[in-house]
């Protein structure tokens, strides 16, 4: 699990733009509902945010992922 949601939070970095959850889904190949569980851990963790329902985006932090 850390390590799909340390992915979704590295691909969302890269993009660097609003990804929907559904580009998530298609892109790590699981349902809405589990993205949408990791998304809630990353955005817990003050590590994206949600401008509008559905979409996401990375907040630019230092960070360091081995």
């Amino acid at each position: 699990m850390l390590t799909r949601i340390k992915s979704i939070y590295l691909f969302m970095s890269k993009e660097g733009r609003t990804v929907t959850t559904q580009e998530l889904v298609d892109e790590f190949g699981t349902t809405q509902r589990t993205i949408q569980r990791d998304l809630n851990v990353l955005e817990y963790n003050n590590l994206v945010h949600s401008p509008s329902r559905g979409k996401w985006i990375a907040k630019r932090k230092k960070t360091h992922a081995s």
